[in-house]
């Protein structure tokens, strides 16, 4: 499923227009990525936690040369399901 799938699936569910399913969808996305760069948890309960984990600075080796490199730390979007989606899924 991509985004314009996932749009769709949202108007027909909700029995909204497309436009503001795509509306929703950008503003819950704008939304998450804003709470996240602030440094906090999203929590959906029964969904799942969107979380920002910080990956340290570590040594790697270029794979075409061999060469040693240093790869530089980062912060790092983190998704645990919750009880509600996994028992869904399976």
């Amino acid at each position: 499923m991509n985004k314009s799938d996932l749009i769709s699936a949202m108007a027909d569910k909700a029995g909204i227009s497309k436009a503001k399913a795509s509306d929703a969808l950008e503003a819950f996305m704008d939304s998450t990525a804003s709470a996240l760069k602030n440094g906090e948890k999203l929590v959906l309960v029964g969904f799942g936690t969107f979380s920002v984990n910080k990956r340290a600075a570590r040594a790697g080796r270029n794979p075409r040369t061999g060469k040693e490199i240093q790869i530089s730390a980062k912060n790092v979007v983190k998704f645990k399901a919750g009880a509600g989606l996994s028992e869904n899924v399976n």
